[in-house]
């Protein structure tokens, strides 16, 4: 299962995974505005961003990233959002995302992922308030 379990204490500002250094476990952050879904990156196409590796499916989509990171990183370093919102930190997992006023978030599971859709606007809210004060 891509992503799961829960993140350890003084998370990085990115989650990664445990043993490995690829954000979005190689799927290209771009993707989910362009294609609206989530599209694997390749090697070729990488850069590096605040101590992740990130993977892209198109040199295009790297040069978007790259001139804008902040508007293509998923919020909260790619951890679940929901988890963030109730103050703590959990993988984010990135088959279960939603873009919410050109912002990427992503979910633990779909049991989260509805939770999260009961209420999005308060737990991004929630979420923006614990963000980063939950990585330490």
């Amino acid at each position: 299962m891509v992503g799961c379990g829960p993140a350890l204490a003084k998370d990085a500002p990115i989650y990664t995974g445990t043993f490995s250094s690829t954000a979005l476990s190689g799927y290209d952050p771009v993707a989910y505005f362009t294609a609206a879904k989530p599209v694997k990156g390749v090697a070729k196409f990488s850069t590096e961003y605040k101590g992740a590796k990130w993977l892209f499916s198109s040199m295009e989509n790297r040069d978007k990233f790259v001139a804008a990171p902040e508007q293509y990183a998923p919020q909260y370093g790619g951890y679940c959002a929901w988890a963030v919102s109730q103050g703590y930190t959990a993988s984010g997992d990135p088959l279960f995302w939603k873009v919410v006023n050109n912002k990427l978030y992503l979910n633990y599971d779909a049991d989260v992922q509805k939770k999260w859709e009961v209420s999005i606007p308060e737990f991004i809210q929630k979420a923006d308030s614990h963000w980063p004060k939950v990585l330490e």
